[in-house]
């Protein structure tokens, strides 16, 4: 038996229309496939991370094991205004501070110039400073980012042969800091990624381990340094002000303190967020309500869910809240900013914190 296939476009005399039809659908259909791309990966990860966005992590809190990490003061949040949206920060776009937590955004910078300058009064008396400045070039933006810890003093002891039992020392001062090196650039009007190179030290002081014949203390220093990456990449969907984005932060080698082997922070996060007044006819240029949520899978803790929401007004003044699931003693967070005061932009946030009380953050940031 013999099959026929007859290509009935040829015989009806519509190939030219049909190919110019085709040629036209190409950009439409990209796109379309682009989208339904950067969708999966969202469902992707919220899906891998149902257990704690869905309420069901307890059930297996009993039998995951989670890693341990250190150099966990490069997980805090310093930017006022992130904090008060619950860290929910990867697909906005941001300026200098994107480097603390998706570089990628930093190439939607509108000035040439930006400096960012934060203060967090964390809990048990430790303090934050962190401070970023990007500049716009032909080639891309370069930015440069520092954060500085302030811990306080604690008391130091040896247990001796004596009355009380131990020997006063003193007192020692830890301390940390990164400083890193960013890039970022946009490939096309709608994607753009960034990374960073960050120097982090860790220094826990002069400790003493044994005393010598004389009672003399003998010490060792501990302090560690390493090399972190940090990188990302965000995509305007082209659907009103849609946007998705990935970052990673805390790529680094494993350290030892002591016998020790430790491991940083390293998380994932993949985010979106939209300014919802786009789905209405309300002025944008008096008003604008932005949602963006985030879904984080760190390396020791479960997976996260951080949602936030921003209130512009004229695009002055900036009311915000954010909260995020599951978590050991964070609770809400709040904030407000003043905005283009000649320049400046004035954020502050503040975040309960249980048992520890509230922690207060404030940040300067100046755009020309």
């Amino acid at each position: 038996m013999i099959g026929l296939c007859v290509d009935t476009s040829l015989l009806s005399g519509k190939e030219n229309e049909s190919s110019l039809s085709d040629m036209n659908e190409e950009p439409v259909m990209k796109s379309r496939r682009r989208i339904k791309l950067w969708l999966s990966l969202v469902l992707v990860m919220v899906i891998g991370g149902g257990p704690a966005l869905f309420g069901q992590q307890k059930q297996a809190d009993e039998t995951r094991k989670l890693g341990q990490t250190g150099f966990k003061f490069l997980t805090i949040s310093v930017d006022a205004r992130a904090a008060a949206m619950g860290d929910a920060m990867t697909s906005q776009n941001v300026s200098s501070t994107a480097m603390f937590y998706n570089p990628a955004s930093m190439a939607r910078m509108t000035g040439t110039l930006d400096v960012g300058v934060n203060l967090t009064q964390w809990i048990a008396d430790v303090d934050y400073s962190a401070v970023s400045f990007a500049y716009q070039s032909p080639i891309g933006v370069f930015g440069v980012s520092g954060v500085m810890v302030k811990y306080p003093d604690f008391l130091e002891t040896i247990r001796a042969d004596n009355a009380a039992g131990y020997q006063d020392l003193g007192t020692i001062q830890p301390s940390a800091n990164a400083f890193g090196i960013g890039y970022a650039r946009s490939l096309t009007d709608r994607f753009s990624i960034g990374g960073v190179v960050k120097y982090a030290t860790q220094n826990l002081g002069n400790a003493a381990v044994r005393l010598d014949e004389n009672d003399e203390p003998v010490r060792k220093k501990y302090e560690k340094s390493v090399v972190v990456y940090d990188f990302g990449v965000i995509y305007s969907t082209g659907f009103k002000s849609l946007q998705l984005a990935m970052s990673a932060r805390n790529f680094s080698r494993e350290l030892t303190y002591a016998q020790e082997n430790f491991e940083l922070p390293l998380s994932f996060r993949i985010g979106l967020s939209m300014d919802l007044m786009d789905l209405t006819s309300m002025n944008p240029d008096r008003h604008s309500l932005l949602l963006s949520v985030d879904t984080e899978r760190p390396r020791d803790y479960w997976e996260q869910l951080k949602i936030g929401a921003e209130y512009t007004f004229m695009n002055l003044f900036a009311v915000r809240a954010g909260y995020i699931t599951p978590h050991d003693e964070q609770g809400l967070n709040v904030g407000f900013g003043l905005k283009n005061l000649a320049g400046l932009d004035l954020d502050y946030a503040y975040t309960q914190f249980g048992v520890f009380g509230g922690v207060n953050r404030f940040s300067v940031r100046y755009e020309f």
